[in-house]
This record gives structure tokens, sequence and C-alpha cells, in this order.
């Protein structure tokens, strides 16, 4: 494929649309010929202009080691900073570094902010795409623009997955999804119960526990692994009903709780885009129908890409390899196979997702090998031209946590795989650091 006079939809500016214009930017500076590409974003910016609205929580600090899968490898966080920091950092420290690296690729003139995409549909008999917008600011759809090529790079971690259990209409208590919340002070001194088994659900119960929650329950589907938590963090089956504030759970045991949190994870939602190009599945490691887990194959002739369609243990760095792929296919750097070749490599993917990473055989290190050995892949067909297997620094990480108080996961130190060097602890621990802003870890040891 040429990319000469070619256009480009991408749809999101989140961490995976910048990627994906950062790595074209980059390429056009090279002398590369780059498609021309237009940004389609929903949020717009504030005075200083930076992005207005997050989903996530006051309190949030990462639940796996940036070193892991957020420092980009162009880019290490200790040549942002000037100093090295702490290997789990909170929001504002993430935004900071991610901000700085794409107002140095200068991408903010791909972006249509306040802007969001009403319909995308495939032309076979012209062998494009129509898209139409919709200014959200003065609540007007725009001319319809004509595209070669869409990358859809929402991600999936915004539409809650909502499950409803018997007794949740007459509750008397507040039902939300971490979706929704915004300051974990809101729970001190109440009986949470926690619904879902996974990574969130283990960082929700810990920052509950830190703000002042007096009992928290987990509640799981499936086997979870026991870690050493305070004795007010307690492990459940899954819940069976609710009646008034007590809560039954399968093995006929009874709490009243105050709050009920979903920690069930998300949905893909693609509301604007036609049937045949709508991703259909649950949030899984390696989704169906999608050749490198990016490339859509049940229609659109190979022209439309899904970045960050994945369950994820890495995040930003398989995003980025992901981006740059998807970039060298549209200008011809990548040539596809046959697409019986392409079928048999997702059969590949999704054999081997079913066998090592179905319940309960299921766990934390199988899913580090099988998305470690993903990335790798990718990045290799890519030319990524660094190396993204964070498998020492996350394995690390998971004995870390399972062989100490569950209290000292936000504690661990990484040694960078972008400079060699371990991050430093920060000055308080954990539980007695109520202070999250950029000075306070700037001011670690």
């Amino acid at each position: 494929m040429s990319s000469s006079k070619k256009r480009v939809c991408v749809i999101g500016a989140g961490p995976s649309g910048m990627s994906f214009l950062c790595h074209l930017e980059k390429l056009r500076l090279e002398g590369v010929d780059v498609p021309d590409v237009v940004c389609i974003e929903k949020q717009s910016l504030d005075e200083n202009g930076e992005n207005v609205h997050s989903p996530m929580y006051k309190q949030l600090i990462t639940n796996s080691p940036k070193e892991l899968s957020v420092e980009f490898r162009d880019y290490s966080f200790e040549e942002h900073f000037g100093k090295p920091v702490p290997s789990l950092v909170p929001r504002e420290l993430i935004f900071d570094y991610l901000n700085v690296r794409w107002n140095m690729k200068n991408v903010r003139r791909f972006i249509k902010f306040e802007t969001v995409v009403h319909t995308v549909t495939y032309n076979p008999n012209s062998d494009d795409f129509t898209v139409v917008m919709r200014d959200v600011s003065n609540d007007l759809l725009l001319p319809a623009q004509t595209f070669d090529f869409v990358i859809n790079a929402t991600g999936h971690y915004s539409y809650p997955n909502i499950p409803h259990y018997e007794g949740f209409e007459t509750f008397p208590g507040r039902i939300l999804h971490t979706v929704e919340m915004r300051d974990m002070t809101h729970f001190k001194d109440q009986n949470v119960l926690i619904i879902g088994g996974s990574l969130s659900a283990d960082d929700t119960s810990l920052q509950l526990y830190k703000h002042g929650a007096k009992n928290i329950i987990i509640s799981y589907r499936h086997y979870k692994q026991e870690l050493i938590v305070p004795e007010n963090i307690t492990t459940r089956p899954i819940l069976t009903k609710v009646v008034g504030k007590t809560v039954h759970f399968k093995d006929g045991t009874t709490a009243d709780v105050d709050t009920i949190i979903l920690a069930t994870g998300y949905k893909h939602h693609y509301p604007y885009m036609d049937n045949d190009l709508k991703l259909k599945s649950a949030n899984l490691f390696y989704p169906d129908n999608l050749y490198k887990g990016t490339l859509w194959m049940k229609s659109a002739n190979n022209r439309l890409f899904y970045i960050g369609a994945h369950d994820q243990m890495y995040s930003f760095t398989m995003f980025d390899a992901q981006a740059l792929w998807a970039l060298r296919v549209i200008i011809g750097d990548v040539k596809l196979p046959s697409r019986e070749a392409m079928q048999a490599d997702i059969k590949h993917w999704r054999d081997r997702m079913e066998a090592e990473l179905s319940p309960p055989k299921c766990t934390l290190f199988n899913i580090l090998e099988f998305q470690t050995e993903y990335i790798l892949d990718v990045a290799d067909e890519a030319k990524y031209g660094y190396n993204l297997d964070g498998r020492g620094i996350m394995s690390e990480y998971l004995h870390h946590v399972l062989e100490n108080p569950f209290t000292e996961s936000k504690d661990f130190q990484a040694r960078s795989n972008v400079t060699g060097n371990i991050a430093p602890p920060h000055h308080t621990h954990f539980l007695q650091n109520f202070d999250l802003s950029l000075q306070s870890y700037l001011n670690s040891k």
C-alpha cells in the first residue's frame, strides 16, 4: 500500500491514538512519505492545554511498576524528571511524563478536540470509509469526510461491565463501578463489598484500607490467589443475592455492608461503528478477528485497526508497538500475508489463550508470559527497535507481592530497562503517604 495522498482517521487521543501520531511524526521527520491524519477526541482542553477529564480516582497509584509497561524505551522517566523516581507512581506523574513526550513530538496539531465520531461506514465499492463527526460544543453534525484507513484507538476501559444480582434494586446503600470512584475518603468507616477477582479489586481494597474503611470483603467468581492482607480485608466466594444491607455468598455466609463496589471490568463499546466493523468480544487477552491483535479481519479490506483492545498486563508499551505496526502496514513497510495465513495466526494465539489463560489454570505469571510473547512478536515485525520484554520486572514484582504483606506492594523498587538504574524508594511509606503531588514524588530519596 502506498501512503501517498492517503487519509487516516484516528479515533481517540489517549495513549493509543497518541502513540500512532508520535510514530507518524517521527517517520515524517525521517523523510518517510506518511499519510495525512485527522485525530478525533471528544474531550476538551483547559486553559493550560490539558485534558479536562479523567475517570481515574483521586488517590490512584499504578498497580504495576512503571518500568513494565509505562516507560517508553526512547524516553525514560529519568530523562524526563532529571532523576530516578519511584516505581509505583500516582497519576499526576504519569500524565506529566506523557504530556511532555507528546508535546516534544508536536502532535497536538493533528487533533480535533471536542469532536466525537457519529458514524463510521466502510464503502466496498470505493474501498474507503465515510466518517461523520459531531461538534460537541455546538451539538452539530459536521459534513461527512472520506478516509482510506481508520484507527480505532479509544481503548475499552470506559464502558463498565455491570452485573446484576438479586436484591440490587432494593439495596439501601450505594452501588458503583470502579470507573465511578472519585475519592477513597468517601468510604471511611464503612463496611464495603468489592465484587471481582482482578488486580483492580486488589488495588481498590488496598486503597480502601489506607483511607479508613472499616471492613472490606472481596467476592470473586474464580479462584483467587490469597495475599498477605490486613485482618479487615477478607475474601468470599461469589455473591448470590442481597437482602436489605445483608449480602449472601455462595458458601452460605452473609455480611452486612454499606457500599458495594463492582470491580467487574469493562465492555467493548463502539456504538459509532457499523455492525460489520464493530469488535464484539469479552475483555480477553486476545480478542477474535484481529490479526496481530490489531488488524480487523471481518470486513474493510485490511483498512481498519484496533489499538489497545486487549485485556492488559502491559499497557502503553503494548499500544506503542501496535501503533507502529499499524502505521507500517499503512505505509507498506509491513507486507500482509495471505488471508489464510492471517487467520491461522489468530487461531494460534487464541488456542494458546484458551489453553493457558482459562480459569482455573490462569495465573498472573501465565498472563505475563503470554502477553510478553505477543508484544515481542508485534514489535519485531514493526521494527520497533527496543526490547519490550518486561518479564523480569513483573515476575519479581509478583513474587514480592505474594511473599510480603499486601500493604508493601506500592513500595516495590524496579530496575529500568532503559537506564539500568533501580528506582528509589519514596520518602514515605504508602500507607502514611497522603501527598501524591508531583513535587512530593520528585523529592524522593
